[in-house]
């Protein structure tokens, strides 16, 4: 994949070397130590909207940019900053012989630097006429071809830097995911929530049911997991008396790749003291309405060809509901394992590796109801089985207070009434370990710290866990997770 891959791109490469040393027997320097410009594309664009075709400024300017397009030997050349693109004039009269020098020198790809004034041509494109132009950063690598030349997707995602340069419609992308984290960040420190980091390095592998990385930790000669959820420790801050706290940081589940699953990801996780699932529910709702309108501005925005209304609340509905709605099925008629196998049958679902009844019933959701569910909805009222850290149900003891929030087909997150009675953690613990000596390696395990720290009070909490990615790949209408990370993990190269 790299320079020397073709006989075309290493021809390129060496006339792109030999005018960097022309420009070195010149005695000037394609690399200086800085370059500061004053003006910016877009905004001069805005500023000179009505200037009239064929009109002359004394206004001058410094620009600088990449240049993305060359015409007529250097007389005419695209710069394209950060905020836009706009046309540079370079002509003899303006220019002194050792510019023109320079302008020889120059290739599509370079990055430039222009003093001029501001004009605008008789054919009514807005130009800086350069007065001074220098090379301020050779590219000895060509640019793909704007249409055709990146349109590998691992290519993009491995040279990412190019993508960012070539493809305006990526950029975006990734500059909204920015934004989206930035506005999450906000909302919480507008709510009170303080911001905290927790360790990356876990000794037991808790929070989540994942498969975790496992690394070496050599200074303590142990084994430590890479973390897949930051719920523990941050549960154990709210013991501490820190009421209000949330955390955006990377996890990590050693787990497959689709277009909607990463194994290294950004998790955002909050917990709010003297609350239950119900707030939370409302809680998530203001907090995906404020992103959205700090974001996009609207409450409303074309999703995959559906128009949410961003300023509606959230229905809560139960899993059991939404199943009976879709397929006729009432699980909570049946209790056993065996029996809850059979129900899923007869409804063309295949559970038969379902290992307890809860998992029968998150295995009929996933197939029978999740695309189904488009506008925002919390499915709520989960199996106790399959959610070993949220408090039993008020009404049902099958059943805990723990809620995902969906949006177009794809889970966005959760949110639990979070389980405070340590002798009840203890136990749900004891039966994921069971689970893990039966061979699912996504249980998780028995976190001994954790069950101290609650042993001290735990006051009622409610908590919620939310993707950063898949919030960010829903608003941004990106087609898979990879689109909204700047450098998704990829296979290595030979």
């Amino acid at each position: 994949m790299g320079f020397m891959m073709t006989e075309e791109v290493s021809e390129q490469r060496q006339s792109r070397l030999n005018k960097l040393a022309k420009l070195q027997d010149m005695g000037y320097n394609p690399y200086p130590y800085r370059f500061q410009p004053d003006s910016y594309a877009q905004p001069l664009q805005e500023k000179y909207k009505d200037l009239a075709n064929g009109e002359n400024t004394e206004d001058r300017v410094t620009v600088a940019g990449r240049a993305m397009a060359v015409r007529n030997d250097g007389m005419f050349i695209d710069l394209k900053d950060k905020t836009g693109n706009i046309q540079i004039f370079c002509h003899k009269s303006h220019l002194d012989e050792n510019n023109l020098k320079l302008l020889k020198c120059l290739d599509i790809g370079d990055i430039i630097g222009v003093s001029g004034f501001i004009r605008r041509t008789p054919r009514g494109e807005l130009s800086v006429a350069a007065e001074k132009f220098d090379i301020i950063a050779k590219a000895l690598e060509p640019l793909p071809e704007k249409f055709h030349g990146l349109t590998d997707v691992e290519t993009r995602y491995r040279k990412r830097y190019v993508d960012l340069i070539i493809n305006d419609d990526a950029k975006k992308i990734l500059l909204t995911r920015c934004k989206i984290v930035s506005a999450v960040r906000e909302f919480f420190n507008q709510n009170d929530f303080l911001e905290v980091e927790t360790p990356t390095f876990h000794p037991i592998m808790g929070g989540a049911n994942a498969k975790p990385f496992i690394t070496h930790y050599n200074a303590l000669d142990n084994d430590f997991y890479l973390r897949v959820a930051t719920e523990l420790y941050l549960k154990k801050l709210v013991v501490g008396g820190i009421d209000r706290v949330f955390e955006i940081g990377k996890n990590f589940r050693n787990e497959g790749i689709d277009k909607n699953h990463v194994p290294e990801f950004t998790g955002l996780e909050a917990y709010m003291a003297y609350g239950d699932y119900n707030d939370m529910a409302d809680l998530i709702y203001k907090l995906v309405r404020f992103v959205v309108n700090k974001v996009f501005g609207t409450d409303k925005l074309v999703l995959e060809g559906h128009e949410i209304d961003f300023s509606k609340p959230f229905p809560k509905v139960s899993i059991i509901d939404l199943i009976k709605r879709e397929t006729g099925a009432d699980f909570l008629s049946v209790e056993t394992v065996e029996d809850a196998r059979a129900l899923a049958k007869s409804v063309g679902v295949d559970a038969d590796h379902c290992s307890n009844w809860g998992k029968v019933v998150q295995e009929v959701f996933d197939e029978k109801v999740e695309a189904t569910l488009i506008e925002p909805i919390h499915v709520s009222d989960m199996p106790k089985d399959i959610s070993p850290l949220a408090k039993t149900h008020r009404d049902n003891p099958r059943l805990v207070e723990h809620f995902d929030t969906y949006l177009l087909g794809m889970e966005l997150g959760c949110a639990y009434s979070e389980l405070s009675n340590p002798l009840e953690q203890l136990e749900r613990f004891k039966a994921q370990m069971a689970e893990r000596e039966n061979g699912d390696d996504e249980a998780q395990m028995l976190d001994e710290s954790f069950i101290d720290a609650l042993s001290y009070g735990f006051v009622p909490t409610t908590g919620m866990g939310m993707g950063m990615d898949r919030l960010a790949k829903l608003l941004t209408g990106a087609a898979t997770l990879r689109d909204v990370i700047l450098f998704p993990t990829l296979k290595k190269t030979k």
